[in-house]
């Protein structure tokens, strides 16, 4: 799980005005982050199988969330892989 400071951060980086905490753009900013804690504990604990679905199951969601963006907004999505870094 993630820190609330950290997770804080996410949310006033990604943010689309002062309320927000569920925009597409939040929720993918959250998921990335929580992925690369699972990766970076995959390193150590190979063998690890339950939390490794956790992360496809992760990775999926993130990945329909780009697609939803994707094909409603494509300005918002190029600015969320740009920052985020997630694309080529």
């Amino acid at each position: 799980m993630l820190a609330t400071a950290k997770k804080t951060t996410l949310i006033e980086n990604f943010r689309t005005h002062d309320t927000d905490t569920g925009s597409p753009e939040v929720q993918i900013a959250i998921l990335s982050a929580r992925i690369a804690e699972l990766t970076e504990h995959f390193k150590t604990h190979k063998k690890d199988h339950a939390s490794r679905r956790g992360l496809l199951m992760l990775v999926s969601k993130r990945r329909r969330l780009l697609d939803y963006l994707k094909t409603h907004d494509t300005d918002r999505y190029r600015e969320v892989i740009g920052k985020l870094g997630i694309r080529k």
